[in-house]
């Protein structure tokens, strides 16, 4: 499977770089259209406002489509944009995540630090850059990993985000955890096309025998077959 990673600012070249070193195969998206060849899409730090002027309105509404069907793994900035709510100051994005992000949250560029935190139970490198803050967490998204009693990496189903830049440490397991979860949603919709082909195959079987007696009648026979079998294009 391909992963894009959107490539209009921020270090997406390190988003690149771990994800190679992990094998996998990797596209620096950079156009719209780019979005219909990759399987999962990270979208890396940088300033997320920016960001929203880069995508114009063709752009987003296209991303937002992507995100609704595709994995997802946003950072810092990325993390932003997949929020349905953002505060310092409001701003709208791709609403994927039913999370209130603060921007700014830990301060300028000068209070960036490195941190430990805990991802999976387990202790983790963290670097945190005029970082976002999860204040609120809705129903159903799951926390992944925290940082002191805050939340730093939550996911819902195929979509996650993270307030640090896991890119920027030695440590893969955060990016080799992305694509695992990608997998698992790519295996997941081509068994739904199997299952769509399984019940279309099935119904034109039934539709080839679709013999049946006429009630009150032993000797006179009724040859019923389905009029119309509807593929509908995109289920199998």
């Amino acid at each position: 499977m391909k992963i894009g990673v959107l490539a209009l600012q921020g270090d997406f070249d390190a988003h690149r770089r771990r994800l190679e070193e992990l094998s996998a195969e990797v596209v620096l998206v950079k156009k719209p259209e780019q979005l219909n060849e990759i399987d999962g899409l990270v979208i890396p730090g940088g300033e997320s406002g920016t960001f929203l002027k880069l995508l114009g309105e063709e752009g987003l509404a296209k991303l937002k489509d992507f995100v609704r069907a595709k994995p997802t793994f946003g950072t810092c900035a990325g993390c932003i944009l997949l929020a349905t709510e953002v505060e310092n100051p409001k701003q709208a994005g791709l609403g994927a995540l039913d999370i209130t992000v603060r921007r700014n949250a830990y301060g300028r560029q000068i209070d960036s630090s490195i941190r430990e935190g805990r991802f999976l139970d387990d202790p983790i490198e963290m670097v945190f850059i005029r970082a976002p803050k999860i204040e609120r967490v809705g129903p159903g998204v799951e926390v992944i990993a925290t940082e002191g009693k805050d939340p730093v990496l939550v996911r819902k189903g195929k979509t996650l985000a993270a307030t640090f830049h896991p890119e920027l440490s030695d440590d893969r397991r955060i990016h080799q955890y992305f694509p695992e979860k990608a997998s698992e949603a790519h295996e997941s919709r081509s068994e739904q096309r199997q299952r769509a082909r399984f019940r279309y195959r099935r119904t034109l079987t039934s539709g080839k025998s679709g013999i049946h007696t006429t009630l009150g009648s032993s000797t006179n026979a009724e040859v019923r077959t389905p009029r119309s079998i509807q593929l509908l294009h995109g289920h199998a």
